[in-house]
């Protein structure tokens, strides 16, 4: 992925970046954490990560309490009961070449006063791939395992640990009155092969990888299934314990052993980073025939005094980071160069390969990103090429083997100028600098069959509409078959039907049965959350999160709509949306660009006809601040920032990031500056958090 240089930025430019970087990295938590179905590869996520952390430290304004670089993970599902952790799960932060390991060492000695020949030891094991889980015993008993969550708060899965062999129920010998031993839950390759071999003959779910597979095997909502699943643990770490049974990293992993619990075979003491770099080249040449997948290694000092010493910055651990592994590649060759479109218009390149095995899935499609990355690599059809895959995702082109390129020059690749699918023309859209964006879509908006049935398919989706029986290839077949054009259609289907306009039933793979249940999942659709809806409309930069924001702030789609419909640049309509707590900018424009477009409204009014969203759950409507709009400013001393938010949401307030005419209420902190300065300018009342507190009932 291709970004600005951060020193061209502008302070706007840089805030709008963050914002969508922030709503990015989000949604790609929840699809890992929470969905255990990740869409990009760890170094891409890694990228997204680092490139946000940069803003923030070029851009220290950025840095809010509710910056992604304060959370972990994910909040827990809504499927399990929550459990607190005693002690946060936190992450690690990473490292990507012997430089950086160099640098993690040399920057723990300088922060503990360490001379360059003092002793220093530091573990290095290797980094599963599988779900991080608490165990805690009392008295040697196990009464909770719980999942890591959002590090604070995770899933109480503990009658499924209860069936993995690798977990003791009972701790071996003397143990601490309570310990917290933590670790990683996985799969081994050969059990996800067999796995996946009984889903496929079963007709059931095929997992993606072994990741994905343990995860979902975990967080089964029955207990027989997970005890029916070959799910194993391996233990690392510790949260609360009540006496420490060692003095060292390495001690406290013999402990677990002697304990009962499996731990890591190839953890190594290592006494420089010169041997903590050589065992992570040893572990990566064993990679392939360990039988689990592995990621990289991770260090940790060894004496745990240095550790109490390093403590924490952010959300890791200054005591330990875990040096990746590059992903992995193979070489082919490039044979066509297709043109995908999007249901937002964007045009994406996929490169189509000769079959190639890389990490051992064969692959025959790669990603090309973009125009400007093919011409920055200078990518022909024809050459031979160096494919890169980590993770559960589509690979990509990393480069080109210009040494294999054939004698008779390759003509270079010309990206289309028009549409492929409806001959429109192809645009590039620019950014408050005059930027251009490297993607180029398509202008052809409704009138695109690629954005329709894309669209289409986002709105049936499992997190929008949620229809079953109306998946990819039904809802391209209909399409085709000019039954479906637009989401409104989907429910004038059945009255077609009857009324004679067609006979599914005479289709192949259509079934009565099958009509009669697909009529009925529409049908239960036509009353369905405001949140779910919005997202289903598919409105650009518009994911669960901030359909929820827009949701929970304007109510009802009435109140949505009508605000929306007026937003144009500099209006106060538009200001309000802006004012959204977490959507700014960038994402007010596209709302407005939605709903000021006259074909769009032409749609919403026949689906509207169809479908009835239902106004967001109520919360508190009797609580003092219930409808209120509020604004959080200054240094809160009793909550987190986060916390004031989630109370709020709780008490069935709205929370604004900025104070304007239509706010109702503003608490302010120590060193509450110009907002508080507006609400006094505008008459709106203010009060102290300690106000706070007994307005809402809280004391």
């Amino acid at each position: 992925m291709k970004f600005k240089p951060i020193d061209q930025l502008s302070p706007k430019v840089a805030r709008a970046e963050h914002t969508l970087l922030g709503a990015e990295i989000a949604e790609h938590d929840r699809r890992y954490y929470q969905d255990d179905a990740p869409t990009i590869s760890d170094a891409d996520y890694d990228a997204l990560r680092r490139r946000y952390e940069a803003l923030e430290a070029a851009f220290p304004e950025l840095h809010a309490p509710d910056s992604l670089t304060k959370k972990v993970g994910a909040a827990p599902s809504q499927k399990f009961a929550k459990a607190k952790h005693a002690v946060p799960m936190l992450s690690l932060g990473n490292v990507f070449s012997d430089e950086e390991a160099h640098e993690f060492v040399a920057r723990v000695r300088r922060f503990l006063g360490l001379k360059d020949d003092a002793p220093l030891a530091f573990t290095a094991e290797p980094k599963i791939d599988g779900l991080s889980c608490s165990l805690r015993y009392e008295q040697g008993e196990l009464v909770l395992a719980a999942t890591r969550g959002d590090g604070f708060e995770g899933e109480d899965v503990t009658a499924n640990v209860r069936t993995i062999a690798d977990v003791p129920h009972r701790l071996k010998g003397d143990a601490p009155a309570v310990l917290e031993a933590r670790g990683e839950v996985y799969m081994n390759r050969a059990d996800f092969a067999a796995l996946n071999e009984r889903q496929a003959e079963a007709g059931k779910m095929i997992y993606a990888n072994p990741r994905n597979s343990a995860a979902g095997s975990l967080r089964q909502i029955d207990a027989s299934v997970t005890a029916q699943r070959p799910l194993r643990f391996f233990a690392y770490a510790w949260g609360e314990a009540s006496d420490m049974p060692a003095k060292t990293q390495k001690g406290m992993l013999d402990f677990l052993h002697h304990a009962g619990f499996v731990t890591n075979r190839l953890t190594k003491l290592c006494h420089s980073a010169d041997e903590m770099i050589a065992h992570y080249r040893a572990i990566e040449q064993q990679r392939s025939s360990l039988g689990y997948d592995i990621d990289g290694v991770v260090y940790k000092v060894d004496d745990l005094s240095y550790q109490q010493r390093l403590g924490f910055v952010s959300r890791a651990p200054r005591w330990a980071v875990a040096h990746k592994f590059p992903a992995e590649r193979a070489t082919t060759v490039l044979r066509a160069i297709d043109i995908q479109v999007g249901r937002t218009g964007a045009l994406t390149p996929v490169a189509r390969l000769d079959p190639v095995t890389v990490g051992g899935v064969v692959v025959q499609n790669a990603t090309l990103h973009n125009a400007d990355e093919i011409e920055r690599k200078d990518i022909r059809v024809g050459d031979t090429v160096v494919i890169q895959r980590a993770g559960d995702v589509i690979p990509q082109v990393v480069e080109v083997v210009l040494e294999k390129r054939p004698t008779d020059e390759l003509p270079k690749y010309k990206f289309p100028t028009r549409c492929p699918r409806c001959d429109s023309a192809v645009v590039q859209e620019t950014d408050d600098d005059g930027a251009a964006d490297v993607v180029r879509r398509c202008s052809g908006g409704l009138i695109c069959p690629a954005q329709a049935v894309e669209r289409l398919k986002h709105f049936c989706s499992r997190l929008a509409m949620d229809i079953e029986g109306l998946g990819d290839r039904q809802i391209e077949l209909f399409h085709e078959k000019g039954l479906i054009k637009t989401p409104a259609d989907i429910f004038t289907l059945q009255k077609r039907s009857e009324a004679g306009e067609f006979d599914l039933t005479q289709w192949e793979g259509f079934g009565e049965t099958s009509v009669r249940n697909l009529f009925a999942s529409i049908e239960q659709r036509r009353r369905i959350a405001l949140n779910r809806f919005v997202y289903a409309l598919g409105i650009r930069r518009i994911g669960e999160t901030n359909a929820r924001r827009l949701a929970r702030h304007f109510g009802t789609f009435e109140a949505l709509r009508a605000v929306a419909s007026k937003a144009t640049e500099g209006s106060e309509a538009r200001e309000e949306i802006n004012n959204i707590d977490g959507v700014g900018d960038v994402v007010a424009e596209a709302v407005a660009d939605f709903f000021l477009e006259e074909h769009n409204e032409k749609a919403l009014d026949a689906l509207l006809r169809e479908v009835a969203p239902q106004p967001m759950e109520a919360v508190a409507n009797d609580s003092p601040v219930a409808g209120k709009t509020v604004v959080f400013t200054g240094s809160l001393e009793r909550l987190t920032r986060d916390e004031a938010k989630a109370q709020a949401d709780r008490f069935g307030a709205k929370v604004s990031g900025s104070v304007s005419k239509k706010t109702d209420l503003v608490v302010a902190g120590p060193g509450a500056g110009s907002k508080l300065t507006k609400a006094q300018e505008l008459g709106i009342e203010v009060i102290s958090e300690d106000e706070w507190f007994r307005r809402t009932g809280q004391e």
